[in-house]
């Protein structure tokens, strides 16, 4: 298991395409990914949970990866977001 903080930098933080163009990321990999923000864990894999977490633009949030693929993904994670998520 991995773990790494990153901060949210697009400016309408996660709505419903930025979470949309995450989870399409965090599918393409089998280990599993979350990450955390205030008191609540996401399912990176699932744009429901991700929506649920209500993650706004300039909040630090940390993936957690964990499995065979699971520095690849974490790469991916955090490059996605540092991109600004299709923004």
């Amino acid at each position: 298991m991995i773990k790494k903080k990153v901060t949210v930098k697009n400016p309408t933080g996660l709505h419903l395409r930025p979470a949309g163009i995450l989870c399409t990321e965090a599918l393409k990999f089998e280990c599993s990914i979350h990450f955390q923000f205030e008191n609540s864990n996401a399912n990176a894999k699932s744009v429901l949970s991700v929506l649920g977490a209500c993650v706004k633009s300039g909040d630090e949030i940390e993936f957690i990866c964990e499995g065979k693929d699971e520095e690849a993904a974490m790469a991916a994670m955090i490059e996605v977001v540092e991109n600004g998520l299709g923004e």
